[in-house]
């Protein structure tokens, strides 16, 4: 698919960890199948603090349009995105630590006023990939109709029978 604004990368995905990278992969590869151009950086919100800055100054400058902070346990990166940006930014909670993301999630959700970040659930990553769309659809219509031929293509997968889908997934 050819993607919107010329290549342009139009959404940055940050992540804590190099450990989350199996998981974080599947925003990008969401958004690539959907013509998106995105990116994604390694910055830790507590072991890198000013290379996530330097990267929100940086996407600043090149248009970035959405930010996406994914974090497992406490899950800071998001907030601290948002602390230091006007732009739309979505947190990923990651499951992990001793109580399987909900952790995660909480710190994820729980942001003071006039601070916020739409929460997505714990390892939702195409979920917070659909929502940055959603959020970019209301500039770039050629992203609007890419949603639409993904709802599309997600309903004809529910509409069949409970014998048609076994057949499809015996033939596997």
């Amino acid at each position: 698919m050819e993607l919107a604004s010329n290549g342009k990368t139009l959404v940055g995905i940050l992540t804590g960890s190099p450990n989350d990278l199996p998981t974080v992969v599947k925003v990008r590869d969401t958004l690539t199948d959907l013509g998106i151009a995105s990116e994604i950086v390694v910055a830790s919100a507590h072991r890198t603090p000013d290379k996530v800055v330097a990267y929100i100054d940086r996407a600043h400058k090149e248009g970035v349009q959405v930010l996406i902070g994914c974090a497992g346990m406490a899950a800071h990166l998001a907030g601290v995105i948002a602390g230091h940006t006007r732009l739309p930014v979505i947190g990923l909670p990651l499951s992990g630590g001793v109580v399987s993301g909900l952790d995660a999630l909480l710190a994820t959700v729980q942001m003071p006023p006039g601070v916020p970040v739409a929460t997505v659930a714990v390892d939702g990553a195409k979920n917070a990939a659909m929502l940055a769309a959603r959020i970019l659809a209301l500039k770039f219509p050629e992203i609007n109709q890419a949603l639409e031929e993904a709802a599309k293509k997600e309903r004809a997968r529910y509409d069949q029978t409970a014998d048609e889908a076994l057949a499809k997934l015996t033939a596997k």
